[in-house]
């Protein structure tokens, strides 16, 4: 009993092997393929290459256009939902494939770690195509094996193809959903990803710690009982760069190691500026500073489905919206530090560079911007005058108050203008 009550609050343990996803809605690629991503449509092909009736494949895309498909689960080898037919129970469907052994995961690692634009593709939730090579990793016709509670007999019934088609928009979504299928979770692939990455970087350096120098305790001793102390070691001289973090390998009783790392690494830049300037640059920023800041600094470009976790936790820890983050995200990447004020306060400028803007822009043949405060706005564009005396551009769709940081900074708003329309 006293053990029972003791783990009625218990956090739950994280199953890295195993993953459920929300009823989806899907939507077809530009091009009407029904995944977007080359590695989702070769999972398509491998269900198309297999199937034995064309016609119960296209009534399975319909019906996962019509969103017949459940939540789906993810396992290691298999992938389960229940899909709704013509009759009122749904039934069970799943998709068996074959997981890679040790070999296989040996020989992905190896490719993975070879190249460091592919370990950054991969932390993009991308796949490069050299890594379509790795045998075993992509399915190929015949090694998706359907299997449904219908009394339909098909190979694949078209619920068992519907399945399938959704199980493309996740790979879609996030690759390491097929490497779960393959077998294994995606901390435990970053966590040895990161582990081969670091012990390649190590190797490659070739760097050799030259030994420190010391002073040894017996002349110490000596010195103490009368003579002066001896002079200390000169100080070791300052690292090129900041050192790499340790590897933080998962642990279900530990905080989330990419986070671990990503605190590592931002204590060891401050901690390597702080010996070369004596200034700690971080010191004096906001917590809000401070969190558009490491979300600036995150790898990729917009919210992929690796960032989104990053950017939820951050706005939540300090009241904000993922959007306003976004947002702001954007400022510091346009200016830094100035660009985020000049999203977050508006200001009355003096007499001078603001009041010459105006004509300025109407003798280059834009239309005429309404002034408020330090701001001009059109229709769709706008400029922001920053106190350090740059202009700053934004966009919004017409007829929305909704502004965007875009385009890099000026001190010719003519010119801030240009940059932002020849994007």
């Amino acid at each position: 009993m006293n053990r029972a009550r003791s783990t009625r609050g218990a956090v739950p343990r994280h199953d890295d092997r195993r993953r459920s996803f929300p009823q989806l809605v899907p939507r077809s690629a530009p091009d009407g393929r029904f995944a977007a991503t080359w590695w989702g449509n070769a999972w398509v092909a491998a269900l198309e290459g297999s199937a034995l009736d064309p016609a119960r494949l296209a009534r399975g895309e319909a019906y996962a256009g019509r969103g017949h498909v459940d939540a789906i689960t993810v396992t290691p080898g298999r992938v389960v939902a229940y899909v709704h037919g013509s009759r009122p129970r749904p039934y069970r469907t799943e998709i068996r494939m074959r997981t890679l052994g040790d070999d296989g995961w040996e020989r992905f690692l190896d490719e993975a770690t070879a190249r460091p634009d592919h370990m950054a593709a991969l932390l993009d939730k991308d796949v490069p195509h050299a890594l379509e090579a790795v045998a075993g990793l992509l399915p190929a016709p015949g090694d998706l094996v359907p299997d449904c509670s219908c009394p339909d007999d098909g190979y694949p019934c078209k619920h068992a193809a519907a399945l399938c088609y959704q199980a493309a928009r996740l790979l879609d979504e996030d690759p390491f959903v097929l490497f779960l299928m393959r077998g294994r979770g995606e901390q435990e692939l970053l966590a040895e990803l990161a582990r081969r990455n670091t012990v390649r970087s190590a190797a490659e350096s070739g760097a050799v710690v030259p030994p420190m120098p010391t002073v040894t305790a017996r002349t110490v001793l000596a010195a103490a009982t009368g003579s002066l102390l001896p002079s200390l070691p000169p100080e070791l001289p300052v690292p090129d760069r900041p050192g790499r973090p340790a590897v933080f390998p998962p642990d279900p009783e530990a905080p989330d190691p990419l986070a671990l790392d990503l605190l590592a690494t931002e204590a060891a830049a401050r901690a390597h500026a702080f010996l070369v300037t004596g200034h700690d640059p971080v010191a004096v920023l906001t917590p809000w500073q401070d969190a558009v800041r490491l979300a600036a600094a995150y790898p990729g470009s917009g919210l992929t489905a690796s960032s989104r976790a990053l950017y939820r936790d951050l706005a939540r820890a300090l009241g904000r919206t993922p959007t306003d983050l976004a947002r702001a995200v954007a400022a510091w990447r346009q200016g830094g530090p100035d660009g985020l004020a000049v999203l977050e306060e508006p200001w009355d400028p003096p007499a001078g560079p603001f009041d010459r803007a105006r004509p300025a822009l109407l003798a280059a043949d834009f239309p005429a911007f309404r002034p408020w405060r330090n701001r001009l706005s059109g229709e769709s564009l706008q400029l922001r005058l920053g106190r350090d005396g740059l202009w700053y551009g934004y966009e919004s769709d017409a007829g929305r108050e909704d502004w965007w940081p875009r385009g890099a900074p000026d001190r010719d708003p003519v010119g801030a203008l240009a940059g932002l329309l020849r994007r």
